[in-house]
This record gives structure tokens, sequence and C-alpha cells, in this order.
């Protein structure tokens, strides 16, 4: 069974799928981007500032559920420029975390107007 997570504290969907599923113990986040979630306006000019809020925008989907960043398990990154980007985005991504860190997927993608792109898989434990 699954159950959709919605809140305004996070970006809006632009497009047909839910910001979060839950699914057993798991959430499963769309991909989120820099939008503000009261404009839907781009947030930011560089890859630091908009992963920033790509993070906020992932964090209110997962206080919907009454889950944090420490819950995170997985998450898979979309950057539109992997090899210049990739070290700022990481400094703001890992500052949202304590160690051990969620397992990682980072790839270089078309990301129409947007610098970086998350998604998460996170695990409520009982």
């Amino acid at each position: 069974m699954k159950k959709e997570i919605r809140t305004t504290e996070g970006a809006a969907p632009v497009g047909a799928y839910s910001q979060g599923l839950v699914v057993g113990d798991f959430v499963y986040t769309s991909g989120a981007g820099p939008l503000d979630p009261v404009t839907g306006e781009i947030v930011g000019d560089d890859v630091a500032a908009q992963t920033h809020r790509t993070m906020q925008n992932l964090g209110a989907i997962l206080a919907a559920h009454g889950l944090g960043f420490d819950d995170v398990v997985k998450a898979t990154v979309h950057l539109q420029d992997l090899k210049g980007d990739f070290a700022a985005y990481n400094e703001v991504y890992k500052s949202y975390f304590n160690e051990p860190y969620p397992v990682r997927t980072t790839v270089g993608s078309d990301l129409m107007n947007i610098l970086v792109e998350i998604d998460f898989v996170a695990h409520k434990s009982a």
C-alpha cells in the first residue's frame, strides 16, 4: 500500500508525480530541485545556493512524515555540470548529514534550467 506525502513547505510538483510516497517503513521522494515553495521560482544562481534550497525542499517532505536527514539511506543526485560543480555541491550536501552518510549516486544530467536535482529513500525505524 502506498500513501502520498504532500506539503506546502516543499516545492510543489510540476508534473504528474507525488512529492513523496510512504511504502511500508520506507519513504521515497521525487527528484527535488531548487524551487521556492511559495513562488515556484528557481532559488540561487550557483550550485551551492541551489543545493541548499533543494535540501530544504527534501527536508520538508521528510518532515511531513516525521523523518529527518538522519533517516535517509540512499540519495540519487543529478548535476548539470558534474565536473565543475561537484565540489561545491558536495560541501553543502554533506552539511545536512551525520556519519555514516547515506549511500549515493551522483551523475551529470541535462536539468532544464536548474543545476541540481536530488531524490531520497528514507527508512523509518519502529
